[in-house]
């Protein structure tokens, strides 16, 4: 059960993060790719920083906190970089993206079937990982399918997985709440 005690309020905080990103990007396709650049590098710099946090939180207690930590810093590291350099290719975007993606689908696949939590939440984790990763390969697959289309998966995605995360961090809180 301790492996199942991440900071919950870290979970709400990356799911608002996605549910914001998400509406900006479905309801604002055509925006520019510099804005896309600066939407998208503020929720994956959300994303890293609480990564992080929850990953240095699970220090000792579980066995998948160092590729938290590593994924969590990457993420913090891409979101830098775009910030630095909103002028980045279209290409480039998708490419980095897509890599995030993926790395973060299959951290949450190995860490849902892996670690000792609820069912639930070990449900919620892999259906989340699966999605990003299944997300991160079509955005990689699919660079010419154009920028409109591009945004709207992501917000699509981000939007499926907001939900995901709060929904996450209230079977986190009700087992800690249990527990106690």
């Amino acid at each position: 059960m301790n492996a199942v005690k991440p900071m919950w309020e870290a979970l709400v905080v990356r799911g608002i993060a996605a549910i914001m990103f998400g509406i900006a990007a479905v309801f604002w396709p055509a925006l520019t790719l510099v804005t896309l650049v600066y939407i998208f590098s503020i929720y994956i710099l959300v994303s890293g920083a609480v990564g992080i946090a929850t990953s240095v939180s699970h220090l000792v207690k579980g066995r998948n906190w160092v590729l938290g930590l590593l994924i969590s810093f990457a993420e913090v590291g891409v979101g830098v970089y775009l910030v630095r350099h909103p002028f980045v290719t279209f290409a480039t975007l998708i490419l980095v993206i897509g890599l995030i993606l993926v790395a973060r689908g299959v951290f949450e696949v190995v860490m849902g079937l892996t670690e000792d939590s609820l069912a639930t939440h070990k449900m919620l984790t892999v259906i989340s990982g699966v999605l990003s990763a299944g997300v991160g390969v079509f955005v990689m697959l699919q660079p010419a399918a154009g920028g409109v289309a591009f945004v709207w998966v992501l917000g699509l995605y981000a939007l499926i997985t907001g939900p995901i995360m709060i929904a996450l961090a209230i079977d986190v809180k009700n087992a800690v709440a249990r527990k106690k």
